[in-house]
Formats: structure tokens, C-alpha cells, sequence
């Protein structure tokens, strides 16, 4: 098994190909997650192993120091053979992409939980997408800070993560709905999770519930305070870097079910019909993959605000139909076999459908993208 140890400090790390070697170990354990609806635990211990969980890292806090293309790029590899380890990895990689960015560009003090990232191996998981701008839980204050009781639902990736990057909502007597942000080490007293992952798809992700119960935080832990429901600066970056990382799992996703179908197709290369649906699957995907690109390029312009964001989840809607689009026609192409779960595709024709319900979701992006043209400005996602 390749591993990131494997390459000297010296030479350059083809990440790639490590990506590949991986996902290709990755993928009998997924489906033995699939059937169980169990977690991808030996796929996780394989990627702490190879160095993919701090790939991100700046080289000089112990990382790999890949690029932020590179890290799509791994995603998108790891997408096509074990599509829940990705997802999951996603979670986790945006909130270290994240950090490094503010590192970067606005010498953040994040250093420490860098180098504990790539030391120790710790996992990040984030309740972001769930939260957004509403927030959810009870934050009551006290002494010293605050008493959190909350259910978080989707945390992909619980059952190997250490830290929860999560929120809660304070009624403040003066600014009134406040969503507090904060992290909180998942062996603090009071959290615990709640094993109720059984889902369509993206079945080994492991996104159970964390339950927070009397859980106190302190007042210096608070990272962020903002108004509930309201747009905030600091979601545009969580939009510029997060949304490319997790959509490029779900273009390999489609990438994979691609070259299943084509690969069975060529028996009939002669039906004008199924060359017609094929053609129609290339558009679809090529489509896909062209959104995904333009968005790693806003993110990598590093020129973050309300028009990045907007062509950002511009592009997360058009990801997110042409991948869809993508599995229809293979499943068309296909025809019975794709019905049969030994073929392989149902299984990714499943995992797909989760593109549908990251934020922004397509009418609330309509929304924005309209009032943006309009010259009306929003204050809400």
C-alpha cells in the first residue's frame, strides 16, 4: 500500500496516485457498510495510515501540504471507488482546509490544532450543513459560559471523530437569536451519540446524531457570535472551501458510474439508440465535472464574498443536476442489470441522491442568485 511516508521530504507527493491505491483497498469494506449499515472504520484506520487525513496540512505543522486542488482531487478519486469513505473524508478535510486557509491568508492561530491534526490524528467533524444559518440547540447562560443541550443530526464520520465543530443559539436579552460557534472534544461530559444512521445512501458514513445534554462550554471556547438566520462574512469562506471538497465526491460518483455502464455498453455499440444516451451521459457528466472546476477556481482566487458565494452554490445546483442527470441516463443505458444490486450501479445510483440535500438546496440558491441579478441585497441564504 502506498503511503504519504513512502515519499521522501524531497520529493513531490503524487497525490493522486496515492488517492487511487487507496480507494481501490477502500471499496470491499464499503460494501460490507452498505449491507450493515456499519461505518467504514477499517477505511478510516487506512486513510490515517496513508497520510490522507492531514494531506492538507502545511508540511511544516508534520502534513502533506497538498493543495487545495490536490485535496479535491483526492476526493473526487476516493469518490469513485468508496463513495461513503469519501463523503465522510470530506467532513472531516473541509474543516482542516478551512483552518489552513485562515492560517494563509489571515494568520490565524490555528497552528496547534494543525499540528494536532497531523500528529495525533485527530478527526474534525462538522454539523454545519444541518446548522447553517438557523443554528439549532439551546445555549443558556452561566457562570463562566454557557449549558448546551442540542441534537445534532448528519455528523458523518462520528464514530472515528475527536473534535465537533458545531453551534448552539443564545437568546440574548439585547441582540436577541445569537448562534454561538464553538468546538468541543467528543469525550466531554454530557455528549454522546446516538446510533440511528439507516439511510437510502452513503450508508458507511456513519452520520449518527450527537446528542449534547447539561454540556458546558466555557466563554473563552466561543469562536464566533452572529445573528441567527442572518447571513454571515465567515460563511463565505466555509462556502468557497467547503462546497468543491464535498461536491467532487459526488463527481466521482458519477465518474464511476460512467465507466460501469460504458464499459457494458460497448456490446451494443452499434444500437444508434444507446449511442444516443451515451452521448447524452457524457454531456451530463462533462457538465458536471466543467461546474466542479470553476468552483475549485473561485476557491482558489481567494477573493471571498457575496459573488464568489453565489457562483459557488451557482455551481453546487449545477453539480448536483447534472450528476443526478448523469445516473438517470446510466441507469437507462444499463437497463435491467442496473436493477440487479450485483451490477454495482444501484449502489451508486443511491449514494448520488445525497447531492440533493447539502446547502444551499436549488430553490434557496435560485433565490439568491435572482436577487443578486436584480440588484436586491440579501441578508439571508
Amino acid at each position: 500500500m502506498l503511503e504519504l511516508k513512502d515519499y521522501p521530504q524531497s520529493q513531490t507527493v503524487d497525490w493522486r496516485t496515492l488517492a487511487e491505491s487507496i480507494g481501490q483497498q477502500c471499496a470491499k469494506e464499503e460494501l460490507l457498510a452498505d449491507d450493515s449499515d456499519c461505518f467504514v472504520t477499517k477505511n478510516f484506520a487506512l486513510l490515517q495510515e496513508s497520510g490522507l487525513t492531514r494531506a492538507g496540512v502545511p508540511v511544516e505543522f508534520g502534513g502533506g501540504g497538498a493543495s487545495y486542488r490536490e485535496i479535491c482531487d483526492i476526493l473526487r478519486i476516493l469518490g469513485r471507488h468508496c463513495s461513503s469513505t469519501a463523503l465522510a473524508l470530506s467532513m472531516h478535510t473541509h474543516q482542516v482546509m478551512v483552518n489552513v486557509w485562515k492560517w494563509q491568508h489571515q494568520n490565524a492561530d490555528v497552528e496547534g490544532l494543525l499540528r494536532r491534526i497531523a500528529t495525533e490524528q485527530i478527526m474534525l467533524l462538522s454539523t454545519g450543513g444541518g446548522d447553517w444559518l438557523n443554528g439549532s440547540g439551546t445555549a443558556t447562560l452561566t457562570e463562566g459560559g454557557f449549558i448546551i443541550n442540542a441534537c445534532k443530526s448528519f455528523v458523518s464520520g462520528v464514530p472515528t471523530g475527536d473534535l465537533l465543530i458545531t453551534s448552539a443559539v443564545y437568546e440574548d436579552p439585547t441582540a436577541g437569536k445569537t448562534v454561538l460557534h464553538f468546538a468541543l472534544p467528543m469525550n466531554t461530559p454530557g455528549v454522546s451519540v446516538e446510533p440511528v444512521w439507516q439511510a437510502m445512501g452513503m450508508r458507511g458514513t456513519g452520520s449518527h446524531n450527537v446528542r449534547l445534554s447539561n454540556v458546558f462550554v466555557p466563554e473563552q471556547k466561543i469562536a464566533l457570535r452572529r445573528p441567527a438566520g442572518k447571513w454571515h462574512p465567515a460563511f463565505h469562506l466555509i462556502t468557497a472551501i467547503a462546497f468543491p471538497i464535498i461536491y467532487s465526491v459526488y463527481v466521482g460518483i458519477a465518474e464511476a458510474a460512467r465507466k460501469l455502464v460504458v464499459q457494458e455498453a460497448t456490446q451494443r455499440q452499434n444500437d444508434s439508440h444507446i449511442c444516443y444516451l451515451v452521448g447524452g451521459l457524457e454531456n451530463e457528466l462533462a457538465t458536471a465535472k466543467l461546474a466542479l472546476q470553476q468552483m475549485i477556481v473561485l476557491s482558489e482566487s481567494n477573493q471571498l464574498g457575496l459573488e464568489t458565494s453565489n457562483q459557488v452554490m451557482i455551481g453546487r445546483t449545477i453539480v448536483a443536476k447534472s450528476v443526478l442527470n448523469t445516473m438517470d441516463l446510466a441507469m437507462e443505458i444499463a437497463g435491467g442489470r442496473a436493477f440487479q444490486r450485483s451490477f454495482g450501479l444501484e449502489k451508486l445510483f443511491r449514494d448520488a441522491q445525497g447531492v440533493r440535500y447539502h446547502p444551499l438546496r436549488e430553490e434557496a440558491q435560485r433565490q439568491l442568485a435572482g436577487k443578486l441579478a436584480l440588484g436586491v441585497s440579501p441578508n439571508t441564504f
